[in-house]
């Protein structure tokens, strides 16, 4: 098998993708990318108002266009969209196409990583996020775990400890560092 040079993060909303993302790609002089950054610099619009005129149907499909064409480049980190899982030709690229990191995190951690950023819409105007977060846990959980390559915790972690160790375990796979 090719030696896999992408980095592609998985996980919850709150999970720190994009935050661990960057800093692993420092790391390993890696390019990053935020596939719904990604989304927002092609529409010129934040993700909430694409989710808001588009429905999550249209938003999904955007993302998956977005993935396909990102996974396509070589010596990337990928911090994808919680629930780019749903779509299986998502999950496919994903997995073909570089090593997948999932970050696990507990619904209390997502909580309180997200109470107050208003640019997630599945969970901005909900009456209960915590029902929300059990909902998608529920749902998206066993497809992170499908195509995860390494799991890790990222609950009581600081994001330089869980870099570090995606790192450790990225160069026992196929000797990334």
């Amino acid at each position: 098998m090719a030696e896999k040079r992408n980095i592609f993060l998985v996980g919850p909303m709150g999970a720190g993708k994009s935050t661990i993302g960057r800093q692993i790609a420092r790391q390993l002089h890696l390019e990053f990318y935020d596939s719904d950054s990604e989304i927002e610099r092609r529409t010129g619009a934040e993700i909430s108002w694409v989710f808001e005129l588009e429905g999550e149907e249209g938003f999904r499909a955007r993302e998956e266009k977005v993935i396909e064409e990102l996974t396509e480049n070589m010596g990337i980190v990928l911090a994808t969209g919680g629930g780019s899982v749903m779509s299986k030709e998502s999950r496919n690229r994903l997995s073909a196409r570089g090593v997948v990191v999932y970050l696990k995190t507990p619904i209390e951690k997502q909580l309180a990583r997200t109470q107050r950023d208003k640019r997630r819409p599945l969970i901005a105007e909900a009456d209960d996020p915590r029902k929300v977060l059990e909902e998608l846990a529920q749902e998206r959980d066993p497809l992170y775990e499908e195509i995860a390559d390494i799991t890790v915790q990222t609950d009581d972690q600081s994001a330089k400890f869980v870099v570090n160790d995606i790192i450790d375990q990225l160069e026992s796979i196929n000797g990334l560092g």
